[in-house]
C-alpha cells in the first residue's frame, strides 16, 4: 500500500489516533483531525465518513489488498461455467497467506497498531467495528474458499470451518504482540497455519472440519484472553447466510 491515496490515508490514520489517544475520542473533532492530517474538511469527508471510518481506513485498503491476492488464484469459469481449481494452487495456503499480509501489516506499522489496539479497549462503539471487520476477513477468506477447493469441499463447512479459524489464530497471536510487541511471533503464526491445513487437508470434510477448529481453540486458548466458539451449519444456497450464522453464534456466546 505504497500509492498517494494509501499514504494519505496513513497520514489521515495517524493523526486521528494520536488526536484520540491525547484528547479522546469524543472530545476529539472532524475539524482538529483535519488540521492534523494538513487536508481540508471537505477532503476529510471525500475520503472518510466519520471518525470512526478514519480509526479503520488502512483496513479498508488492506481488505482490498487481500481480495486482490485472493483474486489472482482463483479459479476462472470454463466456457461451460464450470470452475476448475489449478491443482498447482493450495488454497488453504493462499488464504494464510493472505491472513499473513494482515498480520505483517500491523506488525510493520506497530505505534499505529498499539495506539488502536488501546483506543479500542476505550470505546466500545470501535471495538463493535473491529467485530465487523473480522467478520469481513471470514466472508472474503470463505467466498474465495468456495470457489477454490475442490468440488467435494466447495458445499461443506470446509471453507467457513478453515477461514473462522485463520482469523481467530491470527487474531489471537496479534493480541499477543500488542500486549508485548518486543516478541516475534511470527514463527509461531507460520506453525500454527500449517496445523490448521495439516488439519483441513488430512481427513474428510466433516472430520476436517472439526479437526480445524479444534486446532483454533488451542492455539487461541494459549493465548490466555481469547477462545474461540465453532457453530456447525449446512450451507444453503446462500454462504453469506450460512457466514452470518456462525457470526450470530459468536455473538451470543460471548455476550
Amino acid at each position: 500500500m505504497t500509492d498517494v491515496r494509501s499514504r494519505t490515508h496513513a497520514q489521515a490514520v495517524d493523526a486521528a489516533i494520536e488526536l484520540f489517544t491525547r484528547n479522546g475520542y469524543e472530545q476529539t473533532t472532524v475539524e482538529e483531525i483535519a488540521d492534523a492530517a494538513q487536508v481540508s474538511r471537505a477532503t476529510f469527508f471525500r475520503r472518510f465518513r466519520s471518525k470512526e471510518d478514519v480509526v479503520f481506513a488502512d483496513h479498508e485498503l488492506l481488505l482490498d489488498e487481500v481480495v486482490v491476492m485472493l483474486a489472482s488464484t482463483r479459479p476462472v469459469p470454463d466456457a461451460a461455467g464450470n470452475l476448475e481449481p489449478d491443482p498447482a494452487v493450495d488454497p488453504y495456503l493462499e488464504v494464510c497467506r493472505a491472513a499473513r499480509l494482515v498480520f505483517d501489516h500491523h506488525v510493520g506499522q506497530r505505534e499505529t497498531s498499539i495506539a488502536r489496539w488501546h483506543l479500542l479497549q476505550q470505546v466500545p462503539a470501535l471495538r463493535d467495528r473491529e467485530l465487523v471487520t473480522t467478520h469481513r476477513y471470514e466472508r472474503a477468506f470463505t467466498a474465495y474458499l468456495r470457489d477454490a477447493l475442490p468440488p467435494d469441499r466447495r458445499r461443506s463447512t470446509a471453507s467457513i470451518a478453515f477461514a473462522a479459524s485463520v482469523v481467530a489464530v491470527h487474531n489471537a497471536l496479534l493480541r499477543r504482540w500488542l500486549r508485548n510487541s518486543e516478541q516475534d511471533l511470527r514463527p509461531q503464526l507460520e506453525e500454527a497455519f500449517a496445523e490448521l491445513r495439516r488439519a483441513a487437508v488430512g481427513r474428510g470434510p466433516a472430520e476436517g472440519d472439526a479437526a480445524t477448529a479444534q486446532v483454533a481453540s488451542a492455539v487461541a486458548a494459549r493465548d490466555g484472553a481469547s477462545r474461540v466458539v465453532v457453530t456447525v451449519v449446512e450451507p444453503g444456497p446462500d454462504p453469506d447466510g450460512v457466514a452470518d450464522a456462525v457470526a450470530r453464534a459468536v455473538r451470543d456466546a460471548l455476550a
